[in-house]
């Protein structure tokens, strides 16, 4: 890829994500892609219903984006998304930079990185502020995630 296809392959990305557009998010990436963050570690399809789940619940969620730097082979976007945390009705505003490597054209290793104790602290209030640091905290949320992705997943086979 050129560096100036793959920003524009990011703007894409962030352009869908932005408008709730989980179909044209999943069309970035590669069918063999991995993305990792703080809460989960998915591979394949995993990713892009992952997405699909979020812009489904995230009915207020406002995304936006910027930094978007690319060399053709690796690419950088700082992003920050605004929306309501389902599970407790609590606000929250995360901050997000992501790092890409691309295959084929399309993206295959999407890494987000954000302060899951600044995340936890709004998403979950109390328990957030106190335990937000640990990895106990973090286990659990992870879990409960990966189960909403599994419920999520079985939801729209059926």
């Amino acid at each position: 890829m050129t560096p100036a296809s793959a920003s524009a392959l990011i703007t894409r990305f962030y352009t869908a994500f932005a408008q709730h557009d989980a179909a044209g998010m999943a069309a970035c990436y590669h069918p063999q892609s991995h993305f990792t963050d703080e809460i989960f570690d998915l591979h394949g399809d995993d990713a892009p219903r992952m997405w699909h789940m979020l812009c489904s619940r995230g009915r207020d969620m406002a995304v936006e984006f910027n930094g978007i730097a690319s060399d053709g082979t690796t690419a950088r976007a700082h992003w920050e998304a605004r929306y309501t945390f389902s599970a407790t009705g609590r606000p929250v505003h995360n901050i997000v930079d992501a790092h890409f490597k691309f295959r084929n054209g399309l993206i295959v290793r999407h890494v987000d990185h954000f302060d899951f104790w600044r995340w936890a602290r709004q998403a979950l209030g109390a328990p957030g502020w106190l335990l937000g640091w640990s990895g106990v905290l973090k286990r659990k949320v992870q879990a409960n995630a990966a189960a909403g992705l599994a419920e999520f997943k079985a939801k729209a086979v059926d």
